[in-house]
């Protein structure tokens, strides 16, 4: 099932920023202190049930926003329907055929659940 565009859902991304850890070295994170609160429709793109214990539930769906999402990679953190999310794959531009159809589409996984 896809959610269009004009009925779009709240997600929370955090862009990614450069950090110096304690040891000197220059590592990627998501800026916590700048949440950027945007409107997507999503895609399920594949899920796969944990069955025994032990193994891993599997949730990937393809988000699209119309906002330009300078800063969004791979270290970026998402929180969707109250779940946070890892951003799986780099954001894509697709240009389309009018400013209507242009957007962003990106691949986020959910995070398991340690609980």
């Amino acid at each position: 099932m896809t959610y269009q565009r004009r009925r779009g859902q709240t997600l929370t991304l955090w862009r990614t920023v450069a950090v110096v850890d304690n040891r000197g070295n220059t590592v990627r994170v998501a800026d916590e202190a700048n949440p950027w609160v945007v409107t997507a429709w999503t895609i399920p793109q594949r899920s796969a049930r944990a069955e025994v214990p032990g193994q891993q539930k599997i949730n990937v769906l393809r988000i699209g926003v119309k906002a330009d999402l300078a800063g969004v990679e791979l270290w970026s953190r998402v929180i969707y329907q109250g779940k946070p999310w890892d951003v799986v794959t780099p954001p894509s531009y697709h240009h389309g055929s009018s400013r209507h159809v242009r957007h962003w589409s990106i691949d986020i996984r959910e995070r398991p659940n340690h609980g």
